[in-house]
């Protein structure tokens, strides 16, 4: 009787613990099943997550635009052969080692040892048929190792995420299991797994399928490429020709520094958005190369990558859209770049055809470049592949000289001398300095028309003001500048815009966290070739006494760029007001004017002889103007020609005003040209021609 109690008893205690433990589970299921918030749904939510998939799409690079919206870059679909790491993979020694180890374990080895044989002769075919197409045996299999490299640390990475990993580890990076550096992941898993067989079979888990990444081996550029192409290739799995977006330029070569090109990003190219994982660079992605537009404005153009991001049971969890690059509009107008730079470039026309050289036009009112022109150039669409030989060329078509090349100015820089001299009371408009039939002296620049005929311009007229910038007497004007202080001197010409850099790029580049503008030279003012940037004038060094006399003819140590020289022209057409010039027509930082406290007076002088140069006989741009219509439609052309020596150039600079007082400015210099007269006008005035036509000056056809 005792034991049957006891045993119910133990009975009684074994259903209500059952009981309890089964009421503990159903509340424990409903908790699961009723609060969808809780704390535990969460977690795994995020273990899905975190073990799912993100899955980024493209960026879409904005357009770069001229000022009449005629489109300069863009984007249009191309092709390119790529190749899949399913089939590289069998190049890499360890992974035929992991698929052999898989194989010998089902008891298949023999199959196996056929199949990646036939994938080893793919992949031979594969770099045979590549060398049609130009590409180096050597080159190849070097990016090949590079994608299987890769793509293994990848595995190793997931095997290591996969098989409980340290949980210190993943705590110390914020319970982010992808923000740890794999060689930490790789350090624990080498601790844990110390058997490297055991390793190489974790990784063999981590199959090529769910990392496949691919290889751009070619691009298709042509036609013909893309049908030889699928003839070549077609068949042979892990090989796809795949549409991808390319920037076209549709300009080719016209305005290519001022555009600037694309290429792959570069280590120094991850810091610009390496705070944000939908900017940064993903393998392949192409950005701006130094040092056009396409450079400067690389966080305006380039757009955001939307991104899907799926759960481990491949349910898409969120979707953010692409956000399209923003499209960049330059004050160029295009077509009058391309018309200057066919001219200029035309040995029918030109006699200096095949030398280097820059032009600059600027709209005097606003300001605005309408024509940044370096020649040589280069195509846009080529320049990718054909960088080394234009790096090597030693007349340097990358470079652009409209801002990046410094030239002595030569007699262009009279009217600012002239300038100087009157305003600081040294000489007034009608006093004379003689320019005689006879040498200078020692330590003088001898007058021009003195090497070249042995006479002096007292003999054509009275050696004053006007005719001396009419005539281009190196005698006036070395007499001159020897009569201004140097620190009046340099202070004229860094007020004029000369000694300094001031920044082209627009202003939310220009304020940004990483900083970008065109590379320029600020050119030299002083008698010390500058090292390092200087904060203003006053760290600028000093101009020698003995210097001021070649100052004055634009010879000795100074320097300046076509742009500048360009921007000195614009001012003075603008009655000594100082305006940066624009190459952004939405930046308006650069639309304010300082005046430069030029006296009427002065200026009517300045004016008067830069009339005489082209349209008086006797100028020293008269006989290339002399057959102009100018007056014809309207214009009136005020301009200075130069030339120097050691090195040779030859310069053009001045403005064309029309009868509403509408102005454009232009300069013009030629590498190795002799005369500014003979070469460089001839060139300059259809320069002016094609603003006319393009109706910036001149009369107006609609009236």
């Amino acid at each position: 009787g005792i034991s049957y109690l006891m045993f119910e008893k133990r009975i009684k205690i074994f259903v209500t613990v059952c009981a309890v433990f089964l009421l503990v589970c159903v509340l424990r299921l409903m908790q699961m099943q009723l609060f969808e918030r809780t704390a535990f749904r969460e977690k795994i939510a995020e273990l899905k997550l975190e073990y799912g998939r993100h899955r980024q799409l493209k960026t879409i690079r904005g357009k770069i635009l001229d000022r009449n919206d005629r489109i300069l870059a863009d984007n249009s679909l191309g092709f390119q052969l790529h190749i899949y790491y399913r089939l590289t993979c069998f190049w890499d020694e360890r992974v035929r080692w992991v698929e052999k180890l898989k194989a010998s374990d089902r008891g298949g080895s023999q199959k196996l040892e056929r199949q990646i044989e036939g994938r080893l002769e793919d992949l031979k075919l594969i770099i045979d048929k590549c060398e049609q197409f130009g590409l180096d045996k050597a080159e190849i299999e070097a990016k090949i190792n590079a994608l299987n490299e890769k793509v293994w640390n990848l595995r190793t990475f997931l095997a290591w995420a996969r098989n409980k990993p340290d949980p210190d580890i993943i705590k110390k990076y914020g319970n982010r299991i992808t923000a740890v550096p794999a060689k930490v992941a790789f350090s624990d898993f080498n601790k844990r797994f110390q058997s490297e067989g055991k390793r190489i079979r974790l990784i063999s888990d981590v199959s090529p399928a769910d990392v496949d990444q691919s290889l751009q081996l070619l691009e298709l550029k042509t036609d013909g490429d893309i049908f030889t192409a699928q003839l070549e290739f077609s068949g042979i799995d892990g090989v796809k020709i795949v549409p991808q977006t390319q920037r076209v330029y549709k300009y080719g070569s016209v305005a290519a520094q001022t555009i600037g090109w694309v290429g792959p990003a570069q280590a120094e190219d991850e810091k610009l958005f390496s705070e944000d994982r939908l900017l940064r660079y993903l393998a392949g992605e192409v950005c701006g190369r130094e040092d056009g537009t396409e450079y400067v404005c690389e966080a305006i153009l380039r757009g955001k990558r939307g991104q899907l991001v799926y759960d481990i049971d491949q349910r898409l969890r969120s979707h953010s859209e692409t956000k399209f690059g923003q499209d960049v509009k330059l004050t160029l107008d295009i077509e009058l770049q391309k018309k200057t730079e066919q001219y200029i470039a035309d040995c029918n026309y030109n006699n200096n055809c095949n030398a280097p050289m820059s032009a600059v036009v600027i709209d005097v009112a606003s300001g605005d470049i309408l024509a940044l022109v370096s020649k040589p150039g280069f195509e846009l669409g080529r320049v990718r592949f054909d960088y080394g030989k234009l790096a090597a060329d030693p007349n340097k078509p990358l470079l652009n000289r409209a801002l990046n090349a410094r030239y002595p100015p030569g007699s262009i820089i009279k009217p600012l001398i002239l300038v100087a001299g009157l305003e600081a009371g040294k000489i007034g408009p009608d006093t004379p300095i003689s320019c005689s039939a006879s040498d200078a002296g020692r330590g003088w620049p001898n007058c021009w028309i003195f090497n070249r005929y042995r006479i002096g311009h007292n003999d054509k007229w009275a050696n004053i003001a006007r005719n001396a910038i009419k005539g281009s007497c190196n005698v006036y004007f070395s007499r001159l500048a020897e009569r201004i202080e140097p620190v009046v001197l340099q202070r004229w010409l860094y007020d004029f815009g000369f000694g300094r850099k001031q920044s082209l790029a627009p202003t939310d580049v220009n304020s940004a966290k990483y900083p970008r503008d065109f590379r320029q030279l600020a050119g030299v003012i002083s008698s010390v070739i500058p090292k390092g940037r200087y904060a203003g004038f006053e760290e600028i060094p000093a101009l020698k006494e003995p210097d001021r006399r070649w100052f004055g003819i634009g010879q000795g140590d100074l320097r300046v760029t076509p742009l500048q020289v360009a921007n000195m022209m614009a001012t003075i057409a603008r009655g000594g007001l100082y305006r940066q010039p624009r190459l952004f027509v939405d930046d308006e930082t650069v639309s304010e004017s300082v005046s430069l406290d030029i006296s009427p007076e002065t200026l009517d002088v300045v004016l008067d002889g830069l009339n005489a140069v082209v349209n008086e006989s006797g100028g020293t741009a008269g006989v290339a103007f002399v057959q102009s219509d100018f007056a014809g439609q309207g214009v009136t052309v005020y301009g200075k020609t130069g030339s120097t020596e050691k090195p040779y150039n030859a310069w053009f600079a001045g403005f064309a005003e029309d009868q509403a007082g509408r102005s454009v400015a232009v300069a013009l210099v030629i590498e190795g040209g002799q005369h500014g007269s003979t070469d460089a006008g001839p060139p300059a005035r259809e320069i002016i021609q094609f603003c006319i036509e393009a109706g910036y000056i001149g009369v107006d056809q609609n009236l």
